[in-house]
């Protein structure tokens, strides 16, 4: 189980404060604190969400993910959710490249679909370990439920300040379709390294998250800085952001913002980092673009961005595929470094101490580039998106250009 007890977060670092939002008072409708909201996610996209209600089943839930974890990597890897665009199931460590070249990520993962937890014991898409299985009824569940609880409260308070009609967002995002609505617990393993990346610079797919947390490690590229900055982690706080579905639905208003994973800082760096998210994602049947003719707020936004386009021409079910699939290192053209490395990294436990030489061209040429978040510009080279380059790159063209991946 992960430790309750972990050294202070260092004092000097490079931090971001996000403003903390008030779950209760967004409940009551307090006109200021929806103020506050919508000035976190026009702006940076992240803010701290107090008052939640979910630290309970959040225990238990990292409880859950130690004990799945723990269990032997053969025994997990019969869950593991492939190459073809899945994403529910467990992820090893190793299995999807953090930057364009090349570098693979340190974290393994457990994903659960929303569907599975609403429709047990009646199984939606798959089966998953024994520990989830155990836990599914009183922790899984109840957990899923809370968040879409979380989440469909700030979509409706969206939905709103966006000038759609009542109930728009939220037909998007029913429980009863099937979608890529999932819960996610991570586990990235100690290491001494400072700059290795655990989860590479990206956007997330979805529509809203709800994090949580307890060591240092996440941070945002915020607009118009030179230099990543860490979100400071604070007890009892999730942290909530935008992604990209929501973003594009609302032309651009709400942002969808570049963030990355890497070791904890000072003293935090000697121990595990463990995370937990709900990933709210539309419906697989809804198209994602602008929802420009339901809401005048959203056409004005689009008109005033011509040089974007805010319309994917793909479902969610179809987009979200292709986008998990083209993270998978096995569904790159890799050098044979990378090649030879790959089914080390399945049969092995990520230990941090080897890194890949090789620089992997990718599948259907540099047009299709994927780290983690869509290609942007068409004429944009490989090299522009390494790390060093592809927070400017996406923090200039914004959600609009990114949508034709």
């Amino acid at each position: 189980m992960p430790a309750l007890v972990f050294p202070p977060f260092p004092d000097d670092v490079p931090t971001h404060p996000l403003l903390i939002i008030d779950y209760e008072l967004l409940k009551r409708r307090d006109v200021d604190e929806i103020n506050r909201l919508w000035d976190a996610s026009t702006k940076l996209g992240f803010w701290y969400l107090k008052n939640h209600g979910a630290d309970e089943l959040v225990d238990e839930m990292f409880a859950m993910g130690a004990e799945t974890m723990a269990l032997p990597l053969s025994e997990k890897m019969e869950y593991e959710q492939g190459d073809e665009g899945i994403s529910f199931g467990y992820k090893a460590a190793g299995t999807n490249a953090v930057d364009a070249t090349g570098e693979l990520d340190t974290v393994e993962f457990l994903n659960i679909s929303k569907d599975d937890a609403l429709a047990w014991p009646k199984q939606a898409h798959r089966a998953y370990p024994r520990t989830a299985v155990a836990r599914m009824e009183s922790t899984i569940t109840p957990f899923v439920r809370k968040s879409l609880e979380v989440n469909n409260l700030i979509l409706e308070i969206f939905n709103e300040r966006l000038g759609l009609p009542e109930g728009t967002l939220l037909s998007l995002h029913t429980e009863e379709e099937y979608s890529g609505s999932e819960t996610r617990l991570i586990r990235n393993p100690a290491t001494q390294s400072t700059t290795k990346k655990a989860i590479g610079s990206h956007t997330d797919f979805g529509s809203i998250s709800f994090l949580h947390n307890r060591l240092g490690g996440l941070q945002v590229f915020v607009p118009g800085a030179e230099s990543w900055q860490y979100v400071k982690p604070i007890p009892r706080h999730a942290i909530c952001n935008v992604g990209d579905a929501l973003a594009i639905m609302s032309g651009g208003i709400l942002r969808s913002n570049l963030h990355r994973v890497i070791p904890p800082p000072g003293a935090q760096s000697g121990f595990e980092r463990w995370s937990l998210v709900f990933f709210t994602r539309p419906g697989n049947s809804a198209v994602l673009r602008a929802l420009t003719e339901m809401s005048d707020t959203i056409a004005e936004a689009v008109k005033k961005t011509p040089e974007k386009s805010f319309d994917t021409g793909s479902t969610s079910k179809d987009w979200f595929a292709r986008r998990i699939k083209n993270q998978r290192i096995k569904n790159r053209t890799a050098s044979p470094a990378l090649s030879e490395e790959y089914p080390k990294r399945i049969e092995q436990p990520f230990t941090g101490a080897r890194d890949v030489d090789g620089k992997p061209r990718y599948r259907g040429g540099r047009d299709k580039l994927r780290v983690g978040f869509p290609a942007t510009h068409r004429q944009t080279s490989v090299a522009t998106f390494k790390e060093q380059g592809s927070h400017k790159v996406r923090n200039g063209l914004r959600q609009g250009t990114m949508l034709r991946s």
